[in-house]
């Protein structure tokens, strides 16, 4: 279909309840974009969390050659003091990262769908879906409302 055809404006699911004034709509729009940054974050971690990992998993071929070549005083060192180290005291990454979902991520999940349910009726990225309608093109073949 195309806009001639009953589609020129956005769908359902993208148009403001009644009742939603534009501080309430740029309200949870900020909050959707704050979670967004927290989704960005978390992948950081998950990053963080991977690239460790490795390192220490890359450990054990630095003590095998640092044995090899006869430095057993220096792979004894690292495999002591580095080798399966805590990040943190107590805490190995994925540690971390449990404590992340559970303690952050997941209740900002949770929150961020009940203000928007309470607010927009559940609506995603609305302020997105306004904006996108006021800078289209009418008409233009490149500018639809819809995919």
């Amino acid at each position: 279909m195309n806009e001639s055809e009953g589609t020129s404006g956005p769908a359902e699911e993208h148009v403001r309840p009644s009742g939603a004034d534009d501080t309430t709509v740029e309200a949870v729009g900020a909050l959707t974009e704050a979670l967004e940054t927290v989704e960005r974050a978390r992948g950081q971690l998950y990053g963080f969390h991977q690239l460790t990992g490795g390192a220490d998993l890359t450990l054990d071929r630095a003590v095998e050659l640092l044995r090899i070549g006869g430095h057993a005083e220096q792979a004894d060192l690292v495999e002591r003091e580095i080798l399966g180290r805590n990040v943190v005291p107590g805490c190995w990454t994925f540690q971390l990262v449990e404590a992340y979902d559970d303690t952050y991520y997941r209740p900002f999940l949770e929150v961020e769908k009940r203000v928007r349910q309470e607010l927009v009726g559940g609506r995603r990225h609305l302020y997105e879906a306004e904006m996108k309608e006021a800078r289209r093109t009418q008409g233009h073949p490149d500018h639809t409302a819809r995919p």
